[in-house]
């Protein structure tokens, strides 16, 4: 730390750092939700809360967390400079939405686990389960190919 920056500096920057990461992160995590709500028939937050359905439960909750996984690994290699550090986060957030999305396409293509079919289903399947740590490995490796 430079001793001729100011205490007040240091905080100021930081608290902007936490506040901007913290909403950068919100969106898109909110993004990799409706990501997941457009493979599903009906509103997801419906299907979830009303219908109270596990199948899309396990999916939306999976997808957030892997999301998650990405926000927080390109939070730590960003180095202290927030601009790049925001750019780094957003751009490799939406890679892991992307590639997560890629990964629901590939399990319903090549293994015929259908998260339309899935999510139809009022019982907890084993394939919502298998996608669903599908997403949070999905979103580790990302991460870690962040890092």
């Amino acid at each position: 730390m430079n001793t001729t920056t100011s205490l007040a500096g240091v905080l100021g920057h930081g608290a902007l750092a936490i506040v901007s990461y913290a909403v950068l992160g919100v969106l898109l995590l909110v993004a990799g939700f409706y990501v997941v709500d457009l493979a599903t028939p009906g509103r997801l937050s419906t299907v979830i809360r009303t219908d109270r359905n596990p199948n899309a439960t396990v999916l939306a909750t999976s997808s957030v967390a892997g999301v998650a996984l990405v926000v927080a690994a390109s939070i730590w290699s960003s180095g202290g400079e927030l601009r790049e550090g925001l750019l780094a986060t957003l751009v490799f957030g939406l890679v892991g939405i992307a590639v997560q999305t890629l990964g629901m396409i590939a399990f319903d293509k090549i293994a015929g686990i259908s998260v339309r079919e899935l999510v139809r289903d009022d019982a907890l399947r084993p394939a919502a389960v298998l996608l669903g740590v599908t997403h949070f490995f999905i979103g580790l490796i990302t991460a870690v190919a962040v890092l």
